[in-house]
């Protein structure tokens, strides 16, 4: 503009500048041409005034992932910011505002999630023997066989279980009446990574007799065997179920997990499908009702072969898909 022939004071009033950011302009101009005047940003280089450099940055990124916090003697169950801020100020007496963890976080690529719960006894070396070994053979066997494989577990159902969210007006905290007497049932299923799945209602705790029945009814009218794989519950490895299988050799064979190993059976997704249907619909008042949810759940996943053969694809029991 003041090229064009405005004066200072109009340029800077059109362009929304003190006039001596213009002043400044047209002198350098007159000094060194466009280059002179060329826009130079104001902004702080990347990383600079961080509290933490990027060597203590790597640091803590690599204690994070390699570690959890009761591993460095801390009181945390998870890597919150609340625990990661202690972490940097154990090791170089930084204090962080929440906040500021917050962004390191952020920036590292660190996102809040919900974690898997594994039980303390579980054997890591049993685990690894199985998935790439044991699981493996038993695999190749079922295929020189034609057998199919399929994996089983129980679980159990209460008329008082409600979970979910609802939505309800900002501070009314929806209320769900459940009847105080309080009824159960329990389910024994089995799927296959073909998206099969067998199933069978009653009440009680699972006992050889039932566990029995249910076999039977796998093995019913079926030319080839039968590879079932449990877990290590009492009664799976009864007297009475040892003879019965025994007795059967020729129709079914039997595997059982690594101790304390759940996140290794496909049919645990099973029963937490199971689980989020019922609990969503309105809490049954009879055993009657109840019955009635279960088997209705139950026969609507049957009828979605590819939603139980989608279980199989989740990250911990990807290798018996």
């Amino acid at each position: 503009m003041v090229l064009g022939g405005a004066t200072i004071a109009v340029s800077a009033n059109q362009c929304e500048l003190a006039e001596r950011t213009v002043w400044g302009a047209v002198k350098a101009y007159r000094q060194g041409g466009w280059p002179a005047v060329k826009v130079r940003h104001g902004h702080r280089p990347q990383g600079a005034g961080r509290a933490l450099t990027p060597s203590r940055e790597r640091e803590v990124q690599r204690l994070i992932r390699d570690h959890v916090p009761d591993q460095l003697k801390m009181n945390y169950a998870l890597w919150t910011r609340q625990a990661v801020g202690e972490l940097i100020a154990r090791r170089f007496e930084i204090h962080l505002a929440v906040r500021a963890v917050g962004e390191y976080l952020k920036r590292w690529g660190f996102t809040p999630q919900r974690p898997l719960k594994k039980a303390y006894e579980q054997n890591p070396a049993a685990v690894d023997q199985w998935v790439n070994e044991e699981y493996p053979k038993i695999a190749k066997a079922a295929k020189r066989e034609g057998a199919e494989i399929q994996w089983g577990d129980e679980t159990g159902l209460r008329s008082d279980d409600v979970r979910g969210r609802g939505y309800a007006p900002k501070g009314k905290t929806p209320v769900v009446r459940a009847n105080a007497n309080r009824q159960k049932l329990s389910v024994i299923s089995t799927v296959t990574n073909k998206g099969q799945m067998r199933w069978k209602v009653f009440s009680g705790a699972l006992n050889a007799k039932i566990l029995i029945g249910f076999m039977k009814r796998l093995v019913h009218g079926r030319e080839k065997r039968v590879f079932l794989i449990l877990d290590n519950l009492r009664v799976h490895h009864s007297k009475e179920v040892k003879k019965w299988l025994e007795e059967n050799e020729a129709k079914i064979a039997v595997f059982y997990l690594p101790s304390y190993s759940p996140e290794l059976n496909p049919d645990e997704l099973l029963n937490a499908d199971l689980k989020q249907r019922v609990t969503r619909a309105a809490p049954p008042r009879t055993k009657m009702a109840l019955t009635r949810t279960a088997i209705g759940a139950l026969r609507s996943i049957q009828k979605q072969p590819d939603r139980v053969e989608n279980y199989f694809g989740q990250k911990d029991v990807a290798y018996a898909a």
